[in-house]
């Protein structure tokens, strides 16, 4: 389970977070829509413990080591194959090192990439590119994976496999966050939504049966100010 409670933070007089609580089981997936400088990206940093918030908690089952992160870097070397990458990173997370391997080949199978594995990163499609990063965030086996604006730069066919990945690993029992922009994208795959504005949540529910039009409209009217 992931928990937040009465996040607060603030960069000088801006109110990145403003008292955010929600709670995720295994399974669900969260997309976060909001406009540039809603505090979706602090929000997530905070998930990911890589922020300290000024008020406020965060809980997850397993601590900080449970979490994937995929920013706006993919963190890969560009010299390196995918799978060296993964070898890397999985040594970096303590993955024992007599299951790095395996634990490599499942993740690339995972994300699509098992014919790619010996590829330099460097040579990779931005598509192809983010499910290496995808990769690269799974190697360690968390229970939740943050994606911070994950659909930014595809075209709509390698948009279209992220989904798919995406939502094949909230089928496996992940916690899924996604901040975005991409609001179709997004609705498409949570099943949970959140419109987050000068860092409050205006809503958090579940997306229940709303098509991603309706979403989008619900979006509009939120961010216009009913």
């Amino acid at each position: 389970m992931l928990s937040a409670e009465g996040l607060r933070h603030t960069f000088g007089a801006v109110r990145a977070l403003d008292d955010i609580s929600f709670t995720l089981t295994p399974g669900r997936t969260l997309a976060i829509f909001g406009p540039n400088g809603a505090g979706k990206t602090t929000l997530l940093r905070v998930l990911a413990g890589l922020i300290t918030p000024q008020h406020g908690t965060v809980r997850l089952e397993g601590g900080r080591r449970a979490v994937g992160w995929v920013g706006h870097r993919s963190h890969l070397y560009g010299q390196l194959t995918v799978r060296e990458n993964l070898m890397f990173w999985a040594a970096l997370y303590d993955v024992p090192a007599d299951r790095r391997r395996t634990r490599v080949d499942l993740v690339l199978e995972q994300v699509g990439l098992s014919q790619r594995g010996d590829q330099p990163t460097r040579t990779l499609s931005r598509g192809l590119e983010q499910r290496a990063a995808i990769a690269r965030a799974l190697v360690h086996d968390p229970l939740v994976l943050l994606l911070d604006e994950p659909f930014t730069g595809l075209d709509l066919a390698a948009a279209g496999d992220l989904r798919r990945s995406l939502g094949s690993l909230a089928a496996a029992g992940r916690i899924v966050v996604i901040a975005t922009h991409n609001v179709e994208e997004g609705a498409e795959l949570a099943t949970d939504l959140a419109f987050q504005l000068e860092g409050r949540f205006v809503e958090f529910a579940p997306r229940a049966e709303r098509g991603a039009d309706e979403v989008a409209a619900a979006y509009r009217r939120a961010v216009a100010g009913g």
